[in-house]
């Protein structure tokens, strides 16, 4: 009886063990598919899936397909907590892609923490997100607001005005303004931080006509205060006021906007669909070949196909879609050459060095562009977060030390 059972128990472990090296690898989508953030969360889904099927068509990682379980986080930030949780209690993820809002990002992040999940995050920020699970693909405050202050100085003068929405990223934003219109000799002349539901600037505009600035950082967010950049052109202050922004065209503001408002309005971030090199043609092809070409492709999208890439370079070099290892493959210094130019992931602060790009609004609901800064620093997240010295380290770090 005894022997049966060792050889009944040797069996169920040679069966486990043969299921176990079978299975695919998998992971986690959570993005706003429906409501009103789906302009961003469609294109980012997109993007995963093309990259799944492009790394699985050449291989998949380990030698075997990548498994996607996909969540609509409907624009409400409780689903993100929902989905982490079944993803990684239910659905046993290896690796967690998720989020748009820094709302959504710290929401998800302590559950990543304690699960030991590595999780990518995949968008433009205020900055300063530090944490051994997590990795971000998009630009930062530090990266975007230190090429476009100094630019628009000299572009435009000395006198800066901030129209913002109240929460972190705009407030965050606008003291990265501060920080650098002051190494550039500049000073912020008036700002003015509004809610998402607003859709009168008629306040904002008397102010910014008083406070007389030669630029407006505008950095509008949702459809409501996308509508201050039409009123704005309106007033006929474009043709004395530069506008200047690091999120305009990240959800493809700039083509429902007038030509009147858009043509001449400068924005920067890391990815733009113009961009011209080997990587990006071929993505462009690939995207367009199965998605089509009536919406052009945002930042956030080349954000989260440089993440899954990324991911799934780090779990082969490893050998395995074991967390501890692939997160010190990711620390190990991966470059990768993306759409947007080539990208490295910094090992101490798990942010991307990657290059920005400045570029001006046309006519024709489109960019041009204007200059291009490559291999940009996250100054402020290699200065604060090194996750290789001191691994513990859990932290949103914000300028004011909250």
């Amino acid at each position: 009886m005894k022997k049966l059972l060792i050889n009944t128990t040797a069996a169920l472990s040679v069966a486990m063990f043969a299921q176990l090296a079978n299975a695919d690898t998998k992971i986690g989508a959570i993005y706003d598919l429906t409501g009103g953030l789906n302009i961003y969360g469609l294109q980012q889904n997109n993007a995963l899936q093309l990259a799944v099927e492009n790394i699985n068509a050449n291989g998949g990682v380990l030698g075997k397909p990548i498994e996607v379980v996909t969540y609509d986080a409907q624009s409400e930030l409780p689903k993100y907590t929902q989905f982490t949780n079944t993803a990684i209690l239910r659905d046993k993820v290896d690796a967690l892609f998720a989020g748009l809002t820094s709302s959504s990002r710290e929401a998800i992040r302590p559950i990543i923490r304690k699960a030991n999940v590595p999780y990518f995050y995949a968008s433009l920020y205020e900055g300063g997100a530090c944490d051994k699970q997590t990795f971000v693909t998009g630009s930062s405050a530090s990266q975007q607001l230190s090429v476009l202050i100094d630019w628009a100085v000299k572009q435009y003068g000395k006198k800066i005005y901030i129209m913002a929405p109240d929460y972190n990223f705009g407030t965050i934003s606008a003291h990265w303004v501060h920080e650098y219109a002051k190494q550039a000799g500049a000073e912020v002349v008036g700002e003015d931080f509004l809610s998402l539901a607003v859709t009168d600037y008629s306040p904002t505009i008397q102010k910014i006509q008083a406070a007389k600035p030669d630029f407006v950082v505008a950095l509008p967010v949702g459809a409501n205060q996308t509508g201050f950049l039409e009123q704005f052109a309106a007033a006929g202050l474009k043709e004395r006021i530069g506008v200047v922004s690091t999120n305009y065209g990240s959800g493809n503001q700039q083509v429902v906007v007038s030509p009147e408002a858009g043509k001449g309005l400068v924005t920067n971030q890391g990815y733009f669909m113009h961009v011209d090199n080997p990587a990006n043609e071929k993505f462009v092809e690939m995207w367009t070949a199965k998605y089509g070409d009536d919406t052009p492709i945002v930042s956030v999208a080349v954000d989260t196909w440089n993440a899954v890439n990324l991911w799934a370079t780090a779990v082969n070099k490893a050998g395995t879609a074991d967390a501890d290892k692939v997160i010190s493959a990711l620390e190990g210094g991966l470059t990768f050459d993306a759409p947007n130019g080539l990208v490295t992931l910094e090992p101490g602060s798990h942010h991307l060095r990657q290059n920005v790009y400045i570029v001006e609004g046309d006519d024709n609901h489109g960019f041009k562009t204007v200059e291009v800064f490559e291999d940009v620093v996250p100054t402020y997240e290699r200065e604060k977060c090194d996750l290789i010295a001191n691994p513990k380290t859990a932290k949103h770090f914000t300028p004011d030390g909250k």
